[in-house]
């Protein structure tokens, strides 16, 4: 296992929404902070800097991670995926997003890059779930605002139209 130090910086190499970016990182340095910081790409959000809250999640390699718990070193050679390349390259929502807007499921919006990065992978891997199912697969992530009933209708609408598709 390779050590470093604290003075040294990395480059790190990363396939962010299907590109391929590079940025410089401190070995210490977390995942969120890079993306936001060094790469740009701020829909990530930071909330509780301790894995709780849910607000940072995002794909890596294709599961659901909190950014605030793993270092940028740790992401190098990785896919990532974040909100920002949730709707397509016209910028329409994919069938998640419409159904969280369709079911009014976000009210300040903090939270909702999380939410709808851990719906993607679960729905994924569950494309038919039941209401107590999705509760479960969303226990880890916090709001603070809706109550959770429209998140969890727009997550069963939308799993319902990814099925269609």
């Amino acid at each position: 296992m390779k050590k470093f130090s604290h003075e040294e910086r990395h480059q790190v190499k990363i396939t962010l929404n299907g590109e391929a970016v590079k940025g410089i990182a401190e070995p210490r340095l977390l995942l969120t902070d890079f993306l936001r910081h060094e790469i740009g790409a701020t829909g990530t959000h930071v909330g509780c800097e301790h894995g709780i809250c849910g607000a940072c999640t995002i794909l890596v390699n294709g599961k659901a991670v909190r950014s605030c718990l793993m270092l940028a070193i740790q992401a190098d050679g990785s896919e990532i995926d974040t909100i920002e390349g949730l709707a397509d390259k016209d910028g329409n929502f994919n069938a998640l997003q419409q159904a969280f807007h369709e079911n009014f499921a976000l009210q300040c919006g903090y939270c909702t890059p999380g939410f709808l990065m851990t719906l993607s992978e679960y729905l994924k891997s569950n494309p038919d779930p039941s209401i107590e199912e999705i509760k479960i697969a969303l226990s880890g992530n916090i709001c603070r605002c809706t109550g959770y009933h429209e998140i969890i209708n727009a997550a069963f609408d939308a799993a319902k139209v990814m099925r269609d598709i």
